[in-house]
């Protein structure tokens, strides 16, 4: 989506948002009145966000080479690269909560699956202060790290339908209940989801979980189109590494929680604006039958 398409879709949010998020700091004294900024909230999501959708791995290289030399007709009002930096954590709510305006819709065919987020090298663990009673040592099938995990919820055709972000050491299927609130169907996960009060309690809320069985579990009958399903998990792990290498969303070089929250969530927004998402090529009829099935 082109730069122009991004704004005015992020612009016409804060028209309605800005207003009322002001009024609630104000009235809650987390905010004073004061002189207004040089660029406006809508500008700020809009080059955080075109950030992700650009060739650049480095913020600061794309803000001061691209944004401050190419973009001077969109953008008029530049500020210094140290001044945008200081904006960025003010978009950290107003891009949260347009990243939950930008959800999918369920089809019945769910994916859920969480990939690690490491802040820094294991070997600077001991020596790490940014995230210092935040981050937690995890450990997934590739190894241990130490970071966050990014828990994600996607539907059959690649849409966003929930999120989450935890510390490392969080288990995996503690997240999925409350980010299955919204959902209906089936909803496939690896091995690491299985259990039993978690298929029991998504149950009673018209979500059936299944995973694969583990070896030393006994075989259970589980539909021929299930079990294909369940080989299809392939689409969220391309999403979470689309969100690794395209839009840069795991990487070492933070230097603030607050900037490291905005970097995710703009990937996750400039995902949402893709035209062309990972998809099964289930056709509508196919979905209605295989959710119920």
């Amino acid at each position: 989506m082109s730069l122009l398409e991004i704004f005015c879709a992020v612009d016409d949010f804060c028209l309605s948002f800005e207003p009322k998020w002001r009024s609630y700091l104000l009235s809650n004294g987390q905010k004073r009145r004061g002189p207004k900024r040089q660029m406006c909230l809508s500008e700020i999501m809009t080059i955080l966000i075109y950030f992700h959708q650009s060739s650049y791995r480095c913020f600061k290289t794309y803000y001061t080479e691209y944004v401050q030399k190419q973009l001077r007709n969109e953008f008029p009002i530049l500020v210094s690269y140290n001044r945008f930096v200081e904006y960025t954590p003010s978009a950290l709510v107003p891009l949260c909560a347009y990243m939950n305006s930008r959800l999918g819709t369920t089809t019945g065919i769910n994916f859920v699956d969480s990939t690690p987020l490491p802040v820094c090298h294991n070997k600077r663990i001991s020596r790490h202060k940014v995230f210092d009673g935040l981050a937690k040592r995890g450990k997934t099938s590739m190894g241990w790290f130490f970071g966050f995990k990014l828990h994600l919820i996607v539907s059959d055709v690649g849409e966003i339908l929930a999120f989450q972000a935890t510390p490392g050491n969080i288990d995996d299927r503690k997240p999925v209940l409350k980010m299955a609130e919204l959902i209906w169907g089936k909803l496939f996960g690896d091995k690491g989801y299985i259990a039993r009060w978690l298929t029991e309690e998504l149950l009673e809320d018209d979500v059936r979980l299944i995973t694969p069985i583990k070896k030393n579990m006994n075989p259970a009958l589980v539909p021929f189109m299930d079990r294909i399903l369940t080989r299809k998990r392939s689409i969220i792990e391309t999403i979470n590494d689309q969100f690794k290498n395209i839009s840069q969303v795991s990487h070492t070089r933070h230097r603030s929680p607050f900037n490291f929250m905005v970097n995710v969530l703009c990937g996750l927004i400039a995902y949402s604006f893709q035209p062309y998402k990972p998809s099964l090529n289930i056709r509508p009829q196919e979905q209605e039958l295989l959710s119920l099935a």
